[in-house]
């Protein structure tokens, strides 16, 4: 396994948001991490990158307890891609995509041809090349998230980690990122609110209620009725999808 988490632990102050979860993560696999609001699914995306330690418990990436990997060595392999990010410096489209290279140069590193293949086909991958000197301010929140996706596969990572990726996208946006994220040479663990699109693109998923992992499987022994009505609270059907064969949910109104 690429990732292996065992018993992770993590709060803030006596409220106890991630308890005690285990899972894995197979090379190349796209595991999706799904529960209501609260449940802990974007906590536990950022323990699983390095980017909070849990009060206990441990995870591994390929072997290595990531507690004990510099900052640095880790971002070679491990990108994130948060809900929402801002910035009040004017900068360009295309100076926010370079940044993924910065774990890859040292202080006195100049800008490689390697680097400049990097950003030209990461801009390439979300759409964004006719964009790309176009000012960071002036863009909508969805290609801002565009572009941060962007920013994260110039980082030419192993491991890409994304939380709610297609919050502020046309349905159309969402369904090529997501295509992107399955189809690219990478293992990706992404949180999601939708699950149609979980169901679509996920190999596996894994539920979590109250920071707890409530389900973990395949999307068709996840995806069931019994499980939206107990997690979810929802009523709805669920029925294999003519045009993919995967879980396809009707909610009721």
């Amino acid at each position: 396994m690429i990732i292996e988490a065992e018993n992770l632990v993590w709060g803030v102050k006596r409220r106890t948001i991630v308890s005690d979860v285990s899972l894995t993560v197979a090379p190349g696999e796209t595991l999706g991490l799904i529960g209501p609001n609260g449940s802990g699914k974007s906590s536990l995306l950022r323990l699983l990158a390095g980017l909070r330690r849990p009060s206990s418990g441990r995870v591994e990436i390929q072997g290595r307890d990531i507690a004990h990997v510099p900052r640095r060595a880790l971002s070679q392999e491990v990108a994130f891609v948060q809900q929402n990010a801002a910035t009040d410096t004017n900068v360009s489209v295309l100076d926010v995509v370079r940044l993924g290279r910065t774990p890859h140069r040292s202080a006195l590193a100049g800008w490689s041809a390697e680097d400049q293949e990097a950003v030209t086909t990461a801009l390439e991958r979300v759409d964004m090349t006719s964009r790309k000197g176009q000012a960071w301010q002036t863009l909508s929140g969805g290609e801002r998230q565009r572009v941060h996706i962007a920013r994260a596969l110039a980082q030419s990572p192993k491991i890409l980690f994304l939380d709610e990726p297609t919050n502020h996208l046309d349905i159309h946006h969402q369904i090529e990122i997501l295509r992107l994220v399955r189809d690219l040479d990478l293992t990706s663990v992404v949180a999601l609110h939708d699950l149609n699109l979980a169901s679509m693109f996920c190999d596996r998923i894994v539920v979590l209620q109250e920071g707890r992992v409530y389900a973990c499987g395949s999307p068709e022994a996840v995806l069931t009725e019994p499980l939206l009505r107990e997690v979810f609270r929802v009523e709805a059907g669920v029925s294999p999808s003519p045009f993919h064969s995967r879980p396809h949910i009707q909610f009721m109104a």
